[in-house]
């Protein structure tokens, strides 16, 4: 899925790192390898989340590991259904209150109670992990709307708890997620043809002529090509106005990472639409270095109280 959670790219990506087996699992304890699994799965989140304050921080990256572990087994290739399942399996019985001995499972569970996370929300995301596990096309944009809801919706719902926002902020923070996993849709196009998936919906890419997504079926259909994604854009971008509609319910420190993400999926999206056939060739994505530019203009904006 890698897509906000993979976020979805709040937020979940799609950029894949070797799934722990169970007995890696197990030596998931220090919170320095719970950074790795972070850092590994989305160097713009975990860049951008080291200015979240000191009592959130940690909360951020016990959250974002699980979910990349979760992530990580259904985007293996080839994937490890049994590794999931077991990984799922083990978070319930944490849950109902046994310790499973895996750090990266009890700690989440823990955090749930602490932030009044509703096991709903848990139980949605994991819905969207078995999809991937089964399901290689969406047909509609209503039928992708149902799956981003657990992979990436609910990432941006369970980082309102964590961060400890106002109820109002919920559609905001669903919208967030959904728009940064959309994104990566139209980003990882190459990838999830390698992996025998087509995210974006294909009755849209019917309508350009195009029956896949795949590099050799593009060939001769470059302008049809270039107009779908950048319909895909469009839709990106409009959600994204409406998510940042939602800063404002956000406290200002707390903003400066959040805002970071986003401008750098908002400069991803603006480097595809100048040249949509780019996805063939690179996985457009900010150097550690514009990220951190990003960052730390942000962080001055705030530091002036223009942010």
């Amino acid at each position: 899925m890698d897509h906000a959670t993979r976020s979805n790219e709040i937020f979940v990506s799609n950029d894949i790192l070797s799934a722990p087996n169970e007995h890696e699992l197990k030596n998931f304890g220090k919170n320095t390898e719970k950074e790795d699994i972070f850092r590994k799965g989305s160097k713009t989140y975990f860049n951008s989340s080291r200015f979240f304050p000191d009592e959130y921080r940690n909360d951020v990256t016990i959250f974002y590991s699980f979910v990349r572990v979760a992530d990580d087994l259904v985007d293996k290739v080839p994937q490890d259904a049994d590794g999931f399942y077991h990984f799922m399996d083990t978070y319930m019985r944490s849950l109902s209150g046994g310790f499973s001995g895996y750090s990266v499972v009890d700690d989440f569970v823990s955090l749930m109670e602490k932030k009044g996370i509703e096991p709903n929300l848990v139980e949605s995301f994991f819905k969207a992990m078995k999809m991937d596990l089964t399901k290689t096309r969406y047909e509609t944009m209503a039928e992708l709307c149902d799956y981003m809801h657990g992979s990436a919706e609910v990432i941006g719902l369970i980082m309102r708890r964590i961060l400890d926002l106002p109820k109002v902020a919920e559609e905001y923070a669903s919208l967030l997620g959904r728009s940064m996993q959309f994104l990566n849709f139209v980003r990882d196009v190459r990838e999830d043809n390698e992996l025998g998936r087509m995210y974006l919906p294909a009755d849209s890419a019917r309508k350009f002529g195009l029956n896949s997504l795949r590099e050799n079926d593009v060939k001769g259909k470059e302008e049809d090509f270039s107009s779908f994604i950048k319909e895909n854009l469009d839709i990106f971008f409009e959600w994204d106005r409406e998510a940042r509609k939602g800063f404002r319910f956000i406290p200002k420190r707390l903003l400066i990472p959040i805002i970071t993400a986003q401008n750098m999926y908002a400069w991803t999206a603006r480097k595809i639409f100048r040249n949509p056939m780019i996805v063939f060739r690179n996985k457009v994505k900010p150097s550690k270095g514009r990220i951190l530019l990003e960052i730390f203009k942000n962080w001055f904006l705030w530091k002036l109280h223009y942010l």
